[in-house]
């Protein structure tokens, strides 16, 4: 169908909101509650825009794409209302941006940029912290959340985990976890699918804190090294390390979904204890040797434990950060050349 926005002819698909329908076609208006994976919202009234024929502001991110539809998105009166918005968050909160985690990749900064909102232009009350540290992969900064509700939606209907609900109502309405607990004391499983979506610096991942800022960083695509789904994920790397994990959301199959291990079980790559060499243990010291002496020594001792004791005196363990095919071929190993069902799969950080 064809809609107008801002006097510029677009096309938009059936089943589209006019949100959906401008990005597609490079138009910016600013949002902060939707989310291609958690739909329509309308919560923040950021993306209010004006619609020939309907009264008052509509929100775009659930508002339906109509044939012969014209939004204007740059008015006066439309950019008063969004900046009004976006100055009550910013002073209800404490957006200290210079030092945030999320600085240069806040949705909230980018629309006070895009709307020249500098500072909060009104005065409350000094907002109090409220920090939750207890888990082991997140920070939580709930004085910095806007309440978009993206990180909710993501938990109960992405992930389904059902851990993350709004509580403490009223000016006090905040993200908890299962009733009211600290985050971890409750039953996330710290798959991180809140941090991804929360558009500010509310939800922040802990290994990443001060490792660098968003713009000294660059994308490396890749797969993730665990189990065989194939998850895509995005490296953020500063210089030859990498800062963070985030899903590709745009990627197959995931769609910027992961799991506890994709997301920040990547220390090991550069752990000290990492073998470079294969070693063998003589009169109790280790020595460096060749594969070729290594592989010899490994299948002559099988041979011998099998002929003394049968195949099920051996074990084996496939690691995690195998791929699917080596996991297979590990197991047929055993299974048919050994002899035995004594195989397992650490699936495990």
């Amino acid at each position: 169908m064809r809609i107008t926005i801002n006097g510029m002819a677009c096309e938009a698909k059936e089943g589209q909101t006019v949100l959906q329908a401008a990005r597609a076609n490079g138009i910016y208006i600013p949002s902060l509650c939707y989310h291609d994976k958690t739909g329509v919202a309308g919560k923040c009234r950021v993306c209010v825009a004006e619609v020939k024929d309907m009264r008052g502001l509509q929100a775009t991110c659930a508002l339906p794409a109509r044939e012969g539809m014209e939004v204007v998105t740059n008015s006066e009166t439309v950019l008063q209302a969004q900046r009004m918005v976006v100055d009550l968050l910013l002073s209800t909160g404490k957006h200290d941006c210079i030092a945030c985690e999320q600085n240069g990749m806040c949705e909230l900064q980018d629309a006070a940029y895009y709307l020249h909102v500098e500072r909060p232009g009104l005065q409350y009350a000094d907002v109090k912290p409220d920090i939750d540290s207890s888990s082991a992969f997140v920070y939580v900064d709930r004085s910095k959340c806007v309440s978009c509700g993206r990180c909710v939606a993501g938990c109960n209907d992405v992930v389904v985990n059902e851990v993350l609900d709004f509580g403490r109502r009223g000016h006090g309405t905040s993200i908890v976890f299962n009733e009211n607990l600290a985050m971890g004391e409750s039953t996330c499983v710290q798959c991180g699918e809140c941090v991804q979506l929360c558009p500010v610096g509310a939800l922040t991942e802990k290994k990443s804190m001060g490792k660098a800022r968003s713009w000294e960083t660059h994308k490396v695509r890749t797969t993730c090294p665990y189990c065989g789904v194939g998850c895509q994920l995005d490296l953020h790397v500063k210089g030859e390390q990498i800062i963070r994990v985030t899903g590709v959301e745009d990627g197959s199959p995931n769609k910027g979904r992961l799991c506890v291990k994709g997301r920040f079980g990547y220390d090991f790559i550069y752990s000290e204890d990492r073998l470079t060499t294969p070693l063998i243990k003589e009169n109790g010291e280790f020595r460096k040797a060749s594969w070729d002496e290594a592989l010899d020594l490994v299948a002559n001792k099988f041979k011998q434990i099998i002929a003394e004791s049968g195949p099920d005196a051996i074990g084996g363990v496939s690691c995690a950060r195998s791929i699917n095919e080596d996991s297979y071929q590990m197991q047929k190993l055993f299974r048919a050349a050994i002899g035995t069902n004594n195989i397992d799969h650490c699936a495990r950080t």
